[in-house]
């Protein structure tokens, strides 16, 4: 299930695979292709650097880290989908965990869209 997050998450359009630049060598970075910077530092996972709103981890972890509106990722964690991350600096940050069925990876697809449209929509200070 991991590898195929993998792939459908990279086959989004606008988006490109890299190294993360917070995160363990194994992980992929989800960068914007039109947005390299961000428009706000919660937006991102590695604020003032290059706009990171996801990473996945490797194939030994397979979660996914995140950014996402705070009361959005609140929310999933009330529904068992997400934690806070344990890094957060805005509280704007989540894991996400891995997907076990192909109806997860549906869904963990859906709330990772959901943050890039974050990254993209969120104001400039």
């Amino acid at each position: 299930m991991w590898g195929e997050l993998v792939a459908r998450t990279f086959a989004l359009p606008g988006v490109v695979e890299g190294h993360s630049q917070v995160s363990p060598a194994d992980s992929r970075a989800v960068f914007l292709v039109d947005q390299p910077t961000e428009r706000s530092p919660e937006t991102s996972l590695a604020p003032g650097k290059r706009l990171e709103p996801v990473h996945l981890h490797g194939v030994s972890d397979t979660s996914v880290h995140l950014v996402l509106p705070a009361g959005r990722g609140a929310r999933l964690v009330e529904l068992g989908w997400a934690e806070p991350h344990q890094f957060a600096d805005f509280g704007t940050e989540y894991m996400v965990y891995g997907p076990r069925t192909e109806a997860e990876v549906e869904i963990v697809l859906s709330i990772i869209e959901e943050s890039l449209a974050f990254a993209r929509s969120a104001p400039v200070d």
